[in-house]
């Protein structure tokens, strides 16, 4: 305890308290280990309808319950991380219940340093005859915003009428085990538990949470506080929901719009290839690679055979088609690491990681020129094609992607002198 509570001011015995007995107002000081009073002035003995401070020590507090003692405790553990409280806090002098604002400084009391708090009482709280107090009723009455109170099981205590219109499917008398009026709100109960585990740990926070309101799921920020019961001094949970769903739909749709913008930058609307952009900045890191591994790459130029007659013949929409069929072919014949692009009009640009050999780079290609020799269906029937295909490889042919490309595009054009359809090496 000594480490826990160093910081706080030991009162060592009570003749240290004379110069209390001057303040007008109402001060106690509570042993908690003991569970009674330490000490009074005069104003609390006769709060209490006393005759002397022994009196007041000597009070019984046997019927005092659990609770009760729970919540001197807690306003101990507050008092001595915060220097002070101050909430409402209803005594029963004669029996009668009185609510009063209380400050409460946490101590340590006698030779074995017992926690203790002092209580400084000032005035009385009479709840609805100010007429602030009705102002706030009636504002909290009004309000879209949906405050509730929980304990700290989840167990609803009161509601402003916006909270009761918005969780008015909820059926109390219906809940299943293990789920209370706090976490029925929430689209998933498992996360409304931890929800509330989180505040009571942490003493309140926001989260922003989807919840399963009667007008449906909507996405609410949750304000939570603790707070105090003015009657019984219970701890308790004070949440403002605050319905945020339209501002997630517009954050969500300006993410959508982003990453629209960035796929049209990024890749080709046509066949959804990556652009030539973005084949050129991906191609440069894997050259990079391979250089420092001292591996192959090959770098494939790939040219449509008699496209302008497809377009020229059946019209822009076949011919993209037949585009959009070549490009679902030749990126289902390259491997996941691999990379294409197309570079503008029939031309298609690859680049093929880790070639051992010459012979595997043109065994690859004339593998492509095969699945390219396949007519394309069309609704105008089987649409011809073919591709004229030129190799670069790196490092024999270049040690950049430019000087790779133009390379393959010189090959490409030596297998179109040759009669089309086929592969060609660059020398």
């Amino acid at each position: 305890m000594e480490n826990s509570y160093s910081h706080l001011v030991h009162i060592q015995s009570r003749d240290e308290l004379r110069l209390y007995e001057l303040i007008p107002n109402v001060v106690w000081i509570f042993d908690l280990d003991r569970h009674g009073w330490w000490w009074g002035n005069q104003a609390a003995i006769d709060f209490w309808g006393l005759k002397t401070v022994d009196d007041l020590i000597n009070k019984d507090l046997s019927g005092d319950t659990q609770g009760a003692k729970d919540r001197t405790a807690q306003t101990f553990e507050l008092a001595a991380r915060q220097g002070l409280t101050i909430d409402p806090w209803t005594t029963y002098p004669n029996g009668k219940p009185k609510t009063l604002h209380m400050m409460h400084r946490a101590v340590l009391l006698g030779p074995q340093k017992h926690r203790g708090i002092i209580a400084y009482i000032n005035e009385e709280v009479n709840l609805g005859e100010t007429p602030e107090n009705l102002l706030l009723v009636e504002a909290m009455r009004y309000t879209n915003v949906l405050v509730t109170s929980f304990t700290f099981d989840g167990a609803m205590v009161i509601e402003n009428p916006a909270a009761t219109e918005a969780y008015k499917q909820i059926n109390t008398a219906a809940l299943r085990d293990g789920i209370t009026e706090f976490t029925a709100r929430f689209a998933d109960p498992a996360e409304g538990a931890r929800c509330l585990e989180k505040a009571i740990a942490e003493q309140g926070g926001r989260w922003t949470h989807r919840m399963q309101t009667s007008a449906g799921l909507r996405d609410h920020t949750l304000d939570i506080r603790l707070t105090r019961h003015p009657l019984s001094g219970d701890f308790l949970i004070l949440m403002s929901e605050y319905d945020v769903t339209s501002l997630h739909k517009a954050l969500q749709d300006a993410r959508d719009a982003q990453e629209k913008l960035q796929q049209m930058a990024y890749y080709e609307a046509l066949t959804g290839l990556p652009t030539l952009h973005l084949f050129q900045d991906l191609a440069a890191a894997h050259i990079a690679h391979a250089q420092r591994k001292q591996e192959k790459l090959a770098v494939m130029f790939i040219d449509l055979d008699g496209f302008k007659t497809v377009n020229d013949t059946y019209g822009h929409e076949i011919g993209d088609q037949v585009l959009k069929e070549v490009a679902q072919r030749l990126k289902s014949s390259l491997r996941v690491s691999d990379l294409l692009a197309r570079s503008g009009g029939d031309e298609f640009v690859a680049l093929q990681l880790d070639i051992r050999s010459k012979q595997d780079a043109l065994s690859f290609a004339e593998k492509m020129t095969s699945i390219l020799a396949r007519p394309v269906a069309t609704h105008q029937g089987n649409i011809p094609i073919g591709a004229s295909i030129g190799v670069a490889l790196f490092p024999d042919h270049g040690h950049d992607l430019k000087t790779l490309i133009n390379a393959a595009d010189k090959a490409m054009y030596q297998v179109k002198r040759n009669g089309k359809n086929g592969v060609s090496m660059a020398q």
